[in-house]
């Protein structure tokens, strides 16, 4: 599960190109989380999360500011959150994460997405159940075993942790996301956490090995990412190694 995990994640940061739309994604979802669950991060922790990650991305501080301003005043947009699933290119699995302001307008484009890409949208559950909502920690390091015996001193609950190609990927439930972070910053500084978030983890993986299927399988991750309400994409195809 490491490995493609990885994979995913990598043949994601291939297409989330122009920095820009990066920026206003998070400026947005920045923009909600602090509208709804309040502008200080030290009482909101989705909105410290998301500052965290927004930052590791190298998203600017006037545009986090920014964000977390408008907040603050009365009125403002009204977004809402949408999740659509379905299959991809190859009958891989999808979700997709939106915010809107215009619901008739994200599902037109979201459905476009599927159906220029031989896809097929489907209604909410069609795929969900077969993901695990979860935190995921990736880092450089040899011994797994250290690492799961530290959280498991510390009463974290623990799904898994793999070791592959130098890379220790830690699972656990979602719900344990702070107390991980917690424990890395007191007792584990020494790794370097490549990737750290609350996602949704696949539990199977579909293998896309026929080329059209991944032709196609690019346009769609593509045209998802034009689309300015989708926030995230979450899948289970595994693509070959380039």
């Amino acid at each position: 599960m490491g490995r493609a995990y990885q994979n995913r994640k990598l043949s994601m940061a291939k297409t989330a190109g122009q920095k820009t739309k990066v920026y206003s994604k998070y400026g947005k979802e920045i923009y909600v989380i602090a509208k709804n669950g309040g502008v200080d991060p030290d009482s909101n922790l989705s909105l410290r999360r998301t500052i965290e990650k927004a930052k590791k991305d190298q998203v600017p501080t006037h545009v986090i500011e920014k964000a977390i301003e408008k907040a603050k005043g009365t009125g403002g947009e009204d977004y809402a959150e949408a999740r659509y699933e379905g299959f991809g290119p190859g009958n891989c699995m999808v979700i997709i994460d939106c915010l809107t302001d215009n619901g008739n307008r994200t599902i037109k484009d979201v459905r476009q997405c599927f159906t220029k890409t031989h896809s097929k949208i489907g209604s909410t559950g069609t795929v969900s159940h077969m993901f695990n909502h979860q935190a995921v920690f990736a880092f450089k390091g040899e011994d797994d075993e250290a690492v799961l015996e530290n959280l498991m001193m510390a009463d974290i609950d623990v799904t898994d942790v793999e070791l592959e190609d130098g890379i220790i990927t830690v699972y656990a439930p979602h719900t344990e996301f702070y107390k991980i972070k917690t424990e890395f910053a007191n007792s584990m500084s020494e790794y370097n956490l490549e990737v750290e978030e609350i996602t949704w983890v696949p539990q199977t993986y579909t293998e896309i090995t026929a080329e059209e299927d991944i032709a196609n399988f690019d346009k769609f991750i593509a045209m998802l990412e034009d689309c300015e309400d989708v926030q995230e994409v979450y899948h289970n195809a595994e693509l070959p190694s380039a």
